[in-house]
C-alpha cells in the first residue's frame, strides 16, 4: 500500500506505550494495532485528530505517500 504510517516512531519518541495511546485516544489497543501497522483501509478525521492532540504532532508525522514499485522490465529480456 502506498500509505505508510508512523505512528510506532512518535510513539517511540513520546516513550508511550500502544495501550496508553488507545486509552488516550478512546479506542481499542487492537483498533490502534491495525492503523498502526497500515492494515486499516480508512481512518477518522476524529481519530487522527486525536492521535496528533496526544502525540503533539502533525498529520504529516503520522502519514506519508510511498510510491509503489510497480515497473516491469522493459527491456525485452
Amino acid at each position: 500500500m502506498p500509505i505508510a504510517v508512523g505512528i510506532d516512531v512518535m510513539l517511540a519518541k513520546r516513550k508511550m506505550s500502544v495501550g496508553e495511546l488507545a486509552d488516550r485516544i478512546g479506542i481499542t489497543p487492537a483498533n490502534l494495532a491495525v492503523l498502526k501497522n497500515g492494515r486499516a483501509k480508512a481512518v477518522r478525521f476524529t481519530t487522527l485528530a486525536a492521535l496528533c492532540e496526544v502525540l503533539e504532532c502533525q498529520p504529516g508525522d503520522l502519514l506519508r505517500w510511498e510510491a509503489e514499485d510497480t515497473a516491469e522490465d522493459t527491456s525485452g529480456e
